[in-house]
This record gives C-alpha cells, sequence and structure tokens, in this order.
C-alpha cells in the first residue's frame, strides 16, 4: 500500500494541474463515471454527505450541481488540493486524514470517495473509519480503478505502465508523479475481493457495478 508522506507530496505537487490530467489520462471518461456514481447518489438522497479524499472537488462539485439540498462536506489530507477545491466553488472543506477522521459518530448519512482510497494506507481501517461515521443504515460509495480481465487486460496493462506515466508527467510537468499508479491499481482489491473487504469491514449489501469494460468500478454498501 502507498507510503503517505510520498502520497502527500505527489499530490501537492501536481494539484494545480489535477483536474487537466484526470481528463486527459481517462480519455474524459471520469467525467461519465462520476455521472453513473450520481446517479446512484442520486437515488439515495442523502441530507448530509461527506466526500472523503475529495481533492480538487470534482466529485462533491458534482454532487452539490445535482442535489442542491444535501449538505457537502470535503475532506482531504493534502491542503494544496483543497484550496483548488475551494477556489472551484466547494463551499465546506476540512483538512484531514482519512484515517482519522475528526468527525462525530453517526454523523453523515451516505460517504464517498472517488480515486482516493487506493491511495490510502490500510484499507480495512479505512473503511471502518468510513463506516464509523455513516449513519445506521448509511450509504458508501468508492469509486475507484480496477483492472480488466480478458482481451483488454494485457493492452491496459501496457497503457498503464508505460504510456500513461509519460504522458501525466508532460500533463503535470511532475514526471515522476504517476509511476507508482500501475503499480497501485495492480494491488488494488477489485470485483469480490472488495465487496468482501466491506462486508469485514461491517457494511452490507455490498455491490460491485464495473464500469467501461472494467477499468472503474463503483462498490456501493450500508452500513
Amino acid at each position: 500500500m502507498p507510503d503517505p508522506s510520498y502520497v502527500h507530496s505527489v499530490f501537492s505537487a501536481i494539484a494545480e494541474r489535477y483536474v487537466t490530467a484526470n481528463h486527459v489520462l481517462s480519455m474524459g471518461t471520469d467525467i461519465m463515471w462520476r455521472q453513473r456514481a450520481l446517479q446512484i447518489i442520486g437515488e439515495w438522497q442523502p441530507r448530509t454527505l461527506l466526500d472523503i479524499a475529495t481533492g480538487t472537488g470534482d466529485l462533491a462539485l458534482a454532487i452539490m450541481d445535482a442535489l442542491p439540498e444535501t449538505e457537502v462536506l470535503g475532506t482531504d489530507f493534502c491542503r494544496a488540493m483543497l484550496d483548488v477545491a475551494e477556489r472551484r466553488g466547494l463551499r465546506r472543506v476540512l483538512e484531514a486524514d482519512a484515517m482519522h477522521l475528526p468527525l462525530a459518530d453517526a454523523s453523515f448519512d451516505a460517504a464517498t470517495v472517488a480515486f482516493g482510497l487506493r491511495n490510502m494506507a490500510d484499507y480495512p481501517a479505512a473503511l471502518r473509519e468510513f463506516r464509523r461515521v455513516l449513519r445506521p443504515g448509511g450509504h458508501l460509495l468508492v469509486l475507484d480503478f480496477s483492472m480488466p480481465e480478458g482481451v483488454l487486460a494485457a493492452p491496459y496493462r501496457l497503457y498503464l505502465h508505460h504510456v500513461l506515466p509519460r504522458l501525466a508527467g508532460w500533463v503535470t510537468g511532475q514526471p515522476g508523479a504517476y509511476t507508482y499508479l500501475g503499480d497501485s491499481i495492480e494491488a488494488f482489491p477489485r470485483g469480490v475481493a472488495f465487496t468482501t473487504l466491506l462486508h469485514e469491514a461491517g457494511y452490507r449489501d455490498a455491490r460491485c457495478l464495473p464500469l467501461s469494460l472494467g477499468i472503474a468500478s463503483i462498490y456501493t454498501a450500508e452500513a
């Protein structure tokens, strides 16, 4: 699992170009993935929502626009990312480590984390911490990269380990910023492995929704 101090330094360095990098590296599909997540969150109609590892606020801002009655708080341990999120219009932010959230138990109807859990030091511990701040029956949504299977696996690995790091270095101006990305995606549990983690962390009704032939996945569960 990634080293937190390394992850913090990487995201601090690329904060100003992070949004552009996401769109370029995913060829715009990250926007569609968030739209699918929004459809799911909209069905829940949460009054309060915590967007963990909010980064530059892409998902949190989309939720604010789509669900104006929902009170959204974005947290991240990287101040540089939160500064960008605030400039983009995210009204409520909190600088905080996702592994130790300074928030009361059972204080949110829903929690989301998009492309952030993979960068945390301990996935099971993080999932337990997210569950702590959710009200009983509250919902969790995790959106992250996953590895496709079948004929797409080999060309995707080629892109992930050889093309993407070079392209990311050109977009962000930080050649080393994405060198760990491919390995982190390969190591991240996916499908049944991840829903099993959710159940072991105390969640119910854990589900997996593959996106774009398995390049990304949405996981949902109830606290």
